[in-house]
């Protein structure tokens, strides 16, 4: 719990963690992603909290972009091959040091950025080979809450939850009074 307690920038893969990992392609190559509205909330109040979010994504979807641009998310970093790389520039934008990031991924290619991060999250359905190297898996599937999950476990260590929930609540009743 004292490693969540530093955590001020969270990282997120997408397909397996923000998403189920299906992927639909209709007939005139569009691509269109489902993501959770628990997830969105979750991602949300720890914005309130303070809190930075990232993604970085080895695949690249307009759907990333629109979703990223209606949660207010601080970097979206899409068709990247090294996200080793990519952690690195963020540590130099952010100025934080890689005890104050977390990172969330579900596959093979996510096992160089979770251990190169403060504290790792896995999705309760995320490859087996990752789930034994990461910190914590969260015990929802990627696409289906495991985000909130993750993010829930990182306020309570950081503040009085209640308190922080209450605020924010309070916070979205003045917008729309």
């Amino acid at each position: 719990m004292d490693k969540l307690k530093q955590i001020k920038l969270i990282i997120l893969d997408v397909d397996g963690v923000l998403t189920d990992g299906k992927l639909f392609i209709g007939s005139d190559g569009t691509e269109m992603k489902s993501f959770h509205v628990k997830d969105g909330m979750g991602i949300s109040l720890a914005k309130y909290a303070g809190m930075q979010i990232a993604i970085i994504s080895g695949r690249k979807s307009e759907s990333v972009e629109i979703r990223s641009r209606e949660l207010g998310i601080d970097y979206v970093y899409q068709g990247i091959s090294d996200k080793l790389a990519v952690l690195r520039e963020l540590m130099k934008k952010t100025k934080l040091n890689r005890q104050q990031i977390c990172y969330m991924g579900d596959d093979l290619n996510d096992t160089i950025i979770a251990k190169n991060v403060g504290h790792s999250f896995a999705p309760s359905d995320a490859a087996a080979y990752l789930k034994k190297r990461v910190d914590s898996v969260t015990n929802a599937s990627g696409g289906n809450g495991a985000v909130r999950e993750m993010i829930e476990v990182i306020l309570h260590a950081q503040h009085d939850y209640e308190k922080l929930v209450e605020g924010y609540l309070h916070q979205k009743s003045k917008v729309v009074q």
